[in-house]
């Protein structure tokens, strides 16, 4: 089923919270707009959120052959548990059931040709992320992170594990990183300043982009038109742009 995807990236993070699932829905479709063909997995099977994030309803469609189709939202192929599971329900599932899942996702859906497939990696280091970079040849991981230093200390744990695997960093997104008043526009570092910075020339790895907080990316996601389309004038919106036109 990935035979014709000439990338795989991973989008990971150490801990949840700090974002990742918003990093890797604006990055995709900020490098669908540089005219690659992109998808989506999302792998945050205790947590899928792309489905609320692209607007997605119902099951998705089964080919001749019982592989999923993936869903076609804003120029992206996506395919997430979401979209097969209730929203009500918790996923109790313990380690080797969730691998299972993973595995099946990675070998049941039909993507077709991409450019790139981002896979939106639960946070963590444990049997999910072990099965996915063991069930796929990576590309290479990109780590998402805030500025506090307790996000930066799980996101050295993850990067060891993608080291660990032989998966190549392709560097550090900092999001959260600044606020900017409306009314005095001045810049507040609110969970702190230069944390990703300082780790990412501690571990030799480049930091990709540092992405503000602004109302519009989470709106945007809530709405299910992320803020790459919604506002794409907003900041964010541009860091994401010269993100995907820099380095994908």
């Amino acid at each position: 089923m990935l035979s014709q995807v000439k990338k795989i990236i991973a989008i990971a993070s150490g801990k949840g919270g700090v974002g990742k699932s918003t990093v890797t829905a604006n990055l995709a479709l900020a490098t669908a707009l540089e005219g690659k063909s992109v998808g989506i997995l999302d792998a945050d099977i205790y947590g899928p959120s792309m489905g609320i994030m692209f607007g997605l309803e119902g099951s998705p469609e089964l080919d001749e052959n019982q592989h999923i189709i993936p869903s076609f939202s804003h120029g992206v192929k996506v395919a997430t548990l979401a979209q097969l599971s209730p929203a009500d329900k918790a996923n109790a599932w313990r380690g080797p059931r969730a691998a299972a899942l993973v595995n099946n996702l990675l070998n049941y859906v039909q993507w077709g040709e991409l450019d790139i497939l981002f896979i939106d990696f639960p946070p963590g280091t444990g049997d999910v992320q072990l099965s996915i970079i063991q069930g796929c040849k990576l590309s290479a991981a990109i780590m998402v992170c805030t500025p506090q230093n307790v996000a930066l200390a799980d996101c050295i744990k993850g990067i060891d594990l993608f080291r660990e695997l032989n998966v190549p960093i392709l560097g550090l997104i900092e999001n959260m990183s600044s606020f900017i008043c409306d009314k005095c526009e001045k810049e507040h570092f609110i969970f702190g300043k230069g944390g990703a910075k300082k780790l990412a020339q501690t571990l030799g790895i480049p930091l990709l982009g540092q992405i503000p907080i602004e109302a519009d990316l989470m709106e945007g996601g809530e709405k299910g038109l992320p803020a790459v389309l919604a506002n794409p004038n907003s900041l964010g919106a541009r860091v994401f742009g010269e993100l995907a036109a820099g380095f994908l």
